[in-house]
């Protein structure tokens, strides 16, 4: 069983310093396999905002999958937007924006949907698809493998189209004839999991969409700042919504989901509020 720190819409430049803390101090309490930021680590690609982003990192457990998100991209810096649109992030954050993590139980691969030509709007090419395949396609059956971006590549509510990533369609196509169990993204500022369109080629197996909120940014939209937690195994994933309570000042466990691996793919199981998942039995 392998457990997964999912945070995503830092924002450093406009975030709320109350919640770093905490949530640092949850994150080594947990003591994850692994922790994946599904991108806008800055509000506007500022080097002081990376170099702020790169500390709070630093007080999080290794090893770690960090993708850009389009806040990571340069703005107002006509140049640097167009011509070395990363170079901050790779100073800072990561000198690869593909990062790859492969266990004996689990295949983490990220991408990097940002580009410079949207403000917000993401895309991947045919060259990056290629590349996960590389990474996913060669790997023993039974690893559960999982895509990293910023944007998503299927939604769970359609009124959220405008935000699927450019070219989504033959990017889930590759993804599913790559056996591909899970999307994490972030982007929308809302928490969400649930079973995504895509289907294994030949196989019509549901893989899972998970979807964070922001971790610590004062830009919500209408929800509390949140991450989620999820705890992997070969048959059952289990996604735990943590989330910020006022009151306590301290990031509490909220609901929880969970999905089973059957022949139709992930499905969700059951919905639980307010408590830790159990232990998970691999069977």
């Amino acid at each position: 069983m392998r457990t997964l720190l999912h945070l995503s819409d830092l924002h450093f430049g406009r975030v709320d310093e109350a919640l770093l803390q905490p949530l640092q101090s949850f994150a080594r309490k947990l003591g994850p396999d692994l922790v994946v930021v599904s991108g806008d680590l800055t509000q506007r690609a500022r080097s002081e905002q990376f170099r702020q982003a790169r500390q709070f990192l630093d007080g999080l457990p290794t090893p770690q999958i960090v993708v850009p998100g389009n806040h990571d991209v340069p703005l107002f810096d006509i140049v640097s937007r167009f011509f070395r649109p990363r170079t901050k992030f790779r100073r800072y954050i990561s000198r690869t924006e593909r990062p790859s993590y492969v266990d004996e139980e689990i295949a983490v691969v990220g991408v990097d949907t940002t580009r410079s030509l949207t403000i917000k709007d993401g895309r991947i090419n045919a060259q990056q698809i290629a590349q996960v395949r590389a990474v996913l396609d060669p790997l023993p059956k039974g690893l559960v493998k999982i895509i990293v971006s910023h944007h998503p590549f299927d939604l769970l509510d359609p009124r959220d189209e405008n935000d699927l990533v450019g070219r989504a369609p033959l990017a889930m196509r590759e993804f599913a004839s790559s056996g591909v169990d899970i999307l994490l993204s972030g982007h929308l500022h809302v928490s969400r999991s649930g079973e995504a369109s895509m289907r294994r080629q030949g196989h019509n197996e549901a893989a899972l969409l998970i979807q964070a909120g922001t971790a610590t940014s004062t830009r919500s939209r209408g929800e509390s700042n949140t991450f989620n937690v999820i705890r992997i195994a070969t048959r059952r994933i289990d996604v735990q919504r943590v989330v910020w309570q006022t009151e306590s000042q301290a990031f509490v466990e909220a609901e929880s989901e969970r999905f089973d691996r059957c022949d139709a793919g992930w499905r969700r199981a059951e919905r639980s509020s307010g408590a830790s998942p159990s232990r998970i039995v691999d069977n």
